[in-house]
């Protein structure tokens, strides 16, 4: 902190000829606001501070950055069980942030709740509703059109309780967030798996379902299972054609997609500072491929730049004076630690179908030839390098993408600037062969055309017949001018809401409200009949999936038509094709829950390991406990999915012995049994019982709390969040 002459000395000059009380005035200075938008919600770097130190003195041990912030943020710092990968810690987050396609569930949630404002500064971002299609002006202005609907709810909705609501056109909710709510210190939540974005400028930033966030917007406690911490420490420096997206390329390959489960990846080392703030941003996004809890990097001067860049140079100053709680402490532990020297990183390409099968750039060629991969790259060369913009918003990345140029179950390969790549992912196109990788690489494929160039070494040939060599890219770190903050898109809730109303059609299509979940009813779940047994992979795209059925996200009814229509049966290898246990004929599987749900048969899912990776998106949880779902059992779960199940009044719950996944066959029924004595760490039994009679017992494991058994017997979170208020 800089001594305290110093600052009398800078205010004077600052403040002119009249007399101020100095120590007033250095108290009004410690007070710096959130955002240029909510000028009233101020940064406590005092309260961190205060918790740490009583956490500290109780662990007697140092701290890694992501457990001062963590820690820091406690509802109850000096009593709070601290184990890590073990206790579930009771947060109270600085802030909330939803996405349109995220918000409507989370606010229609809200709403059900009864509360009348929400408690922390939150904000509803258009950004997942524009569909790519021809361009962004005409995107944008038919996205604005088509979703007038529910971008009137969720804008009167926002007025009404209390929420910021940035308008379709203003930006993917991720840069917002950077540019002009995030810093470092904070804890946010957002209903966006890519939510650590916000962990390049020294944020901790979590992805989590709808109901997550209205648990914080009203208030409660926040409950997180205390992560463990995998350090990766970078030493060298980044150069030629490798760039920050390859250092998250590499971990990925490393970690793979279930690797950082449960897990904060907190980057260090005197390599850091030779990246850039945005850098450190795309780096911290992808950790969401790799099943971590979230990212962060260290306070530094890069994030410093960016922070005065952006126009917030008093959060820079206020950072500045309380850095040491910012970084981590010398000596502290890792669970796990990866060294990655940037020297040395060459550039990487990950896919297809998966975000963490990673290749060096001057490999994947081979390894596509030898895999039966297409080798053209569908670019058109950027459109003959004139390239189209298309419009401020998620669009492919989500699979609102409009694709004309090649026909569904066509094979072919594209190479993104994305994060994700699952099956289907960017235009709903099983055959698509989907690669992610650097924009510097995508855009040097693009030009040679094919998977088999490498721009470290190969050459190109011109028009004239010349061979000539791409150079290597190089670009600013900041805009040499002012981010351009482009057209007023914010709408700030209004002082006094009581006038103002929130409909919903009870005719609409895209919106519904929700009606109370059933409680438990005190016994075993008896006779379950499996919907599915799910073969391989199945991320929440498989679950619930994206694109074209974005538009039903309000309306849990209608999205519930999408219901695991994208995983793999295993009794015939096909999606979307079950057998119907009563009537013994193969149909969708939406159909075949509706059908068991009509006739009150309750039902069950089988998975595999990392069960619901993938987006944050809590409609994989809502519309299986819609259409009867009780029970989710699998290897293992991806930390969100398995969460919102949680609070929807579903039971995940994963095989004691893995290999037991083999015992069990679609046309089995199953009983769990145990629920009556439900208590943390005690297994529940499984009676699985075979066509021909006989049975077999196993054991099924559980994660619930004694909060989360309180969420389960009541029917879901919001129902007992309701009991409590009575």
């Amino acid at each position: 902190m800089a001594p305290y002459s110093l600052l009398v000395t800078r205010l004077q000059k600052a403040l002119g000829v009249r007399q101020y009380h100095v120590a007033s005035v250095l108290c009004q200075r410690a007070k710096v606001a959130m955002s240029h938008f909510e000028p009233n919600e101020y940064i406590h770097y005092d309260l961190l501070e205060k918790n740490i130190n009583i956490v500290r003195k109780r662990l007697n041990r140092p701290l890694t950055l992501s457990e001062k912030i963590v820690y820091g943020h406690l509802d109850d710092p000096a009593s709070q069980e601290i184990e890590r990968g073990k206790s579930y810690l009771r947060l109270r987050p600085d802030r909330v942030a939803m996405q349109d396609a995220t918000a409507q569930m989370a606010m229609l949630q809200f709403i059900s709740s009864g509360l009348s404002k929400v408690a922390v500064p939150s904000t509803i971002h258009c950004d997942h509703l524009i569909e790519a299609q021809v361009g962004g002006e005409k995107d944008l202005r038919r996205a604005k059109d088509i979703n007038q609907e529910v971008y009137n709810f969720l804008a009167t909705a926002g007025a009404k309780y209390g929420v910021g609501f940035w308008k379709p056109g203003s930006g993917i909710i991720h840069q917002i967030i950077l540019e002009n709510y995030a810093y470092p210190g904070v804890l946010l939540i957002g209903t966006d798996s890519h939510t650590p974005n916000g962990g390049g400028l020294g944020g901790i930033c979590i992805g989590v379902g709808g109901a997550d966030a209205v648990d914080v917007m009203a208030g409660i406690p926040w409950e997180l299972k205390c992560p463990k911490v995998i350090g990766v420490k970078l030493t060298g420096s980044l150069s030629g054609w490798s760039s920050p997206k390859d250092v998250i390329l590499k971990v990925a390959g490393i970690l793979t997609v279930k690797g950082g489960t449960g897990a904060i990846v907190e980057y260090h080392g005197p390599g850091v500072d030779s990246i850039s703030c945005t850098g450190m941003a795309t780096i911290c996004n992808m950790g969401a491929e790799i099943g971590a809890t979230t990212s962060v990097f260290p306070y530094n001067h890069r994030m410093k730049k960016y922070l005065s860049k952006t126009g917030r140079e008093d959060i820079a100053n206020l950072a500045d004076e309380f850095k040491d709680h910012l970084v981590p402490d010398p000596g502290c532990h890792y669970d796990q630690l990866i060294e990655i020297n940037l020297s040395e990183l060459k550039p990487h390409i990950n896919g297809p179908f998966t975000p963490d099968l990673a290749h060096p750039v001057a490999e994947v060629g081979k390894v596509a030839e030898k895999e039966g991969w297409p080798l053209d790259i569908r670019a058109q060369i950027l459109r003959d390098l004139g390239g189209i913009v298309l419009a401020n918003a998620c669009g492919p990345c989500i699979g609102q993408w409009d694709r004309k140029d090649i026909k569904k179950g066509e094979k072919n390969t594209i190479v993104t600037s994305y994060n994700r790549n699952f099956t289907g992912r960017n235009d709903a196109n099983p055959e698509t062969h989907a690669f992610v990788t650097s924009p510097e690489i995508v855009t040097a494929l693009a030009i040679a055309g094919t998977l088999k160039f490498n721009p470290e070494t190969d050459y190109l040939t011109g028009t004239d017949g010349k061979k000539f060599r791409l150079e290597a890219p190089d670009a600013d770190e900041l805009p040499k001018g002012e981010f351009d903050p482009g057209q007023d898109t914010y709408q700030h809730p209004p002082k006094d809401s009581s006038g103002q109303h929130v409909d919903v059609s009870p005719t609409s299509q895209r919106l519904q409200l929700l009606e109370p979940f059933d409680k438990w009813d005190g016994k075993d779940l008896e006779d379950l009949q499996i919907l599915i047994k799910v073969k391989g992979k199945c991320t929440t795209d498989h679950i619930s999936a994206a694109g074209p059925w974005l538009k039903f996200r309000g309306h849990l009814d209608n999205i519930s038509n999408n219901l695991l229509i994208g995983a793999i049966n295993i009794e015939n290898g096909k999606a979307n094709s079950v057998r119907n246990a009563v009537t013994q004929e193969f149909g969708p599987v939406p159909d075949t829950a509706r059908y068991y749900k009509k006739h009150g048969i309750r039902w069950v899912v089988i998975g595999d390991e990392n069960y619901g990776e993938g987006s944050s998106r809590e409609h994989a949880a809502l519309e299986p406990r819609h259409l009867g779902g009780r029970a989710i059992i699998t290897k293992s779960f991806a930390r969100i999915h398995e969460t919102n199940l949680k609070k929807q009044g579903l039971l995940p719950l994963t095989f004691a012995d893995p290999a037991d996944y083999n015992k069990i066959h679609p046309v089995d029924k199953l009983t769990i049994q145990g629920l009556k004595d439900f208590t943390p760490g005690k297994p529940l039994k499984c009676i699985i019982k075979h066509p021909n009679g006989t049975q077999e017992t196993i054991l099924l494991n559980h994660t619930f709390n004694e909060t989360q058994i309180e969420w389960f017997r009541a029917g879901s979170a919001l129902n007992r969040m309701k009991e409590l208020q009575q």
